[in-house]
């Protein structure tokens, strides 16, 4: 399909747009002018006009989608959106893409094309549904067909009946889904909707994802469809019954298992994945086998749900389970995904740069989360483009989204996702890790593992930015230079789950390169601040001073008559001990609760019974004698005071190491350097001070260990 070459002139704005022909596996391009703007001079590829859609062209017949582009002018398809105001021959209006003040967006139904200024894009009328409504070609086709009246064009017999047994396959598998929400919903379901329970999903959001289960029945499901009239073939070839030539009696796929419905894009479920509820069960998960209508590794988990959400801004995440997805979307991150019990494929990573230019790829925070970022790292380097990326979060380790969500909500998850890094930024980390930089011979063989790395890479625009960058980095890396060296135990940096080795001189000089990279800020890596919430990027876990200052006053509430100041003054950063304190305060300020056992009691009234079991479990080591039940007051009070005393300038040093963290960062100063080194001097000894603690207990018949 060759473009027409158009040429003319434009009484408002001066010459049209000329179109140039190009061949149809190549975009066409235009240059000109067009608008009430002659110095907007424009050379760029149509959307519309080759390449792009050459898969729609396969199925649609360019004869139909020249109907349609004649039945619709751009305007009345734009005008849908954007409000348009006429201008000459042209209409105008705001960019639906840029927020603007004055009109950049123009529409000409003469070209039965559209061109935003703003943001460099144009098109035709079906690049702008795909682009506001963030739909496939197909989807945009049939979507302005139904707009035209237009009848789809009849295809041949054979994809006519390969698509007619598709919709045979759907009304089966969604007659399967009900059919375990039904069962969910049934008093048959009663343990699995306990074990949903248990994992924080309430009615609601089974509903919303439409979670059911598979009675432990080898037959219940092959017998309800069987009733419905569906043959055992047409089940089989949907991935519901287990069959073979070794099989004489096929039967349920799925048994005493969560089932978990995969939807395709257009939000049809297309396979299942199932959570076994018995401990001794040969698979935890299973899904679906490959069907005709499901291909495992080419479609994600909350895949129709993510892209509508991820159209409208939300960031793009993609997680490793079904319990995460859910979780995410619970606490707000509605454009989650999640692969299907596999490694992220190519097609996978594909499906995600369609909806996000850089979505965030979350693992869990253990050694099998970092094994996951590395693959998908080598995964991207060959397809990686100018503007698509990844980024990466990794999470606490031990702990994976569902967790995380429990324990610190939203917020836990936000400061997660705002410490994810850029690909090159892990890539870097990943090669960085065994360090040994110290000979000639070693750093020589780093090079040459970082030109090996980088010349995966496919894109040749890419691949030279990459080289620059780490061109740069191994400069910074092995330079000579004598700047003062700051004392670093090895560890994890902050806001990143990946270690760094750090051994000798070239290890420490390595790692402060690693940390002021390319104009990067610096980066927090003291032991101090990357246990503090603020830095590790989450709030999964109480801090046992938080614990200990609070399981003091739960049971011992007489500290409260002469500390009740002291108590609200006291700052939190963990959401549960912040809404425990208030309620310890409310509850004096009641007259409530003269004593430890009644002070639990009425936490538990009020809701937090977990919460209060969570400081407890918080405190791991039993020798704190100070905040026990039987501890005497003297050494109550004793160990009430440092713990609020040793608090409080742990939050003031902790804001000085992040002032003199930003000041290095900005200035690498002798004086900056020095400042640092002594705020995290003066963290240490807070250190040791606090261990002292466990030293109390003289009055409760210890022996006193002296400052």
């Amino acid at each position: 399909m060759r473009p027409v070459v158009l040429s003319g002139a434009n009484a408002n704005a001066g010459p049209y747009f000329r179109f140039v022909p190009s061949p149809a596996t190549r975009p066409l391009w235009i240059t000109g002018t067009i608008g009430p703007r002659p110095d907007c001079a424009w050379r760029g590829p149509i959307l519309g006009g080759g390449a792009n859609h050459q898969a729609g062209f396969m199925r649609f017949p360019p004869q139909f989608l020249d109907e349609l582009r004649a039945r619709l002018p751009v305007s009345e398809v734009v005008g849908r959106r954007v409000r348009l105001k006429k201008a000459g021959r042209e209409w105008k209006g705001l960019s639906p893409f840029n927020k603007e003040k004055t009109p950049s967006f123009f529409v000409n139904d003469q070209k039965m094309a559209w061109f935003d200024f703003s943001s460099g894009k144009n098109g035709s009328i079906f690049d702008f549904v795909m682009m506001t409504e963030g739909l496939t070609f197909p989807e945009a086709v049939e979507r302005l067909a139904a707009q035209a009246g237009l009848p789809l064009p009849k295809i041949s017999p054979a994809e006519e009946a390969r698509d007619e047994r598709r919709k045979t396959l759907h009304d089966i598998v969604e007659l399967a889904a009900k059919f375990f929400e039904a069962t969910l919903a049934s008093r048959a379901g009663a343990k699995a909707r306990g074990y949903l329970a248990d994992r924080g999903l309430d009615p609601a959001t089974q509903v919303k994802f439409r979670l059911g289960y598979a009675p432990p029945e080898r037959f219940a499901l092959k017998e309800h469809l069987g009733q419905a009239g569906i043959a055992t073939e047409d089940m089989i070839e949907a991935g519901l019954l287990v069959a073979g030539d070794d099989i004489p009696v096929s039967y349920d796929r799925f048994r005493d298992r969560v089932m978990f419905p995969i939807s395709d894009l257009r939000g049809r479920v297309i396979a299942f994945g199932g959570r076994a509820l018995e401990k001794d069960a040969q698979a935890k998960y299973l899904n679906s086998p490959e069907t005709v209508l499901f291909h495992k590794g080419a479609t994600l988990y909350n895949l129709a749900a993510a892209r509508a959400a991820a159209h409208k801004g939300a960031a793009l995440i993609a997680v490793e389970g079904y319990i995460d997805v859910i979780a995410m979307v619970t606490a707000g991150f509605e454009a989650t995904v999640a692969p299907l019990g596999t490694a992220l494929t190519a097609d996978q990573l594909v499906l995600l740069w369609r909806m996000a230019d850089e979505p965030t790829l979350c693992f869990d925070g253990d050694a099998a989360g970092h094994r996951a970022a590395y693959r998908a790292v080598d995964l991207a380097l060959p397809l990686i483009k100018p503007g698509k990326s990844l980024k990466f979060a990794s999470l606490p380790e031990g702990h994976d989204p569902d967790d995380l969500v429990r324990a610190g909500g939203r917020d836990a998850i936000n400061e997660v996702i705002g410490a994810a890094r850029p690909l090159a930024h892990v890539l870097w980390m990943r090669e960085t890790e065994a360090g040994g930089f110290d000979t000639p011979e070693r750093r020589a063989a780093f090079e040459a593992r970082l030109a090996e790395v980088t010349a995966t890479i496919a894109d040749d625009s890419v691949r030279k930015y990459y080289r620059r960058e780490f061109g740069e980095r191994l400069r910074r890396l092995f330079q000579g230079d004598e700047r003062p060296k700051m004392r670093q135990r090895p560890g994890r940096m902050a806001n990143s789950g990946w270690r760094m080795a750090s051994g000798g001189t070239a290890g420490r000089r390595a790692l402060s390169a690693v940390r002021s990279l390319a104009g990067e800020r610096y980066l927090a890596a003291s032991a101090q601040l990357s246990a503090s919430p603020v830095h590790r990027g989450h709030r999964a876990a109480i801090a046992l001073r938080e614990a200990l200052i609070l399981q003091a006053v739960i049971n011992h509430p007489w500290l409260l008559h002469e500390h009740l100041e002291e108590l609200a003054g006291v700052e939190f950063r963990h959401p549960e001990a912040a809404k425990v304190k208030g309620e310890l305060i409310d509850i004096f300020a009641h007259g409530g609760a003269p004593d430890g056992t009644a002070m639990v009691a009425e936490l538990g009234r009020r809701g937090l019974a977990e919460a209060s079991g969570r400081i407890l479990k918080a405190i791991t080591t039993p020798s704190v004698w100070g905040v026990r039940p039987e501890a005497a007051p003297d050494d109550v009070l004793t160990t009430w005071k440092q713990l609020v005393a040793l608090h409080r300038q742990w939050h003031s040093l902790i804001k000085e190491l992040r002032d003199a963290e930003q000041a290095l960062g900005q200035d690498a100063t002798e004086a900056n350097y020095s400042w640092l080194q002594d705020v995290k001097a003066r963290l240490a000894v807070l250190d040791g001070t606090e261990a002292l603690i466990e030293g109390f207990g003289a009055s409760s018949g210890r022996p006193v260990r002296s400052l």
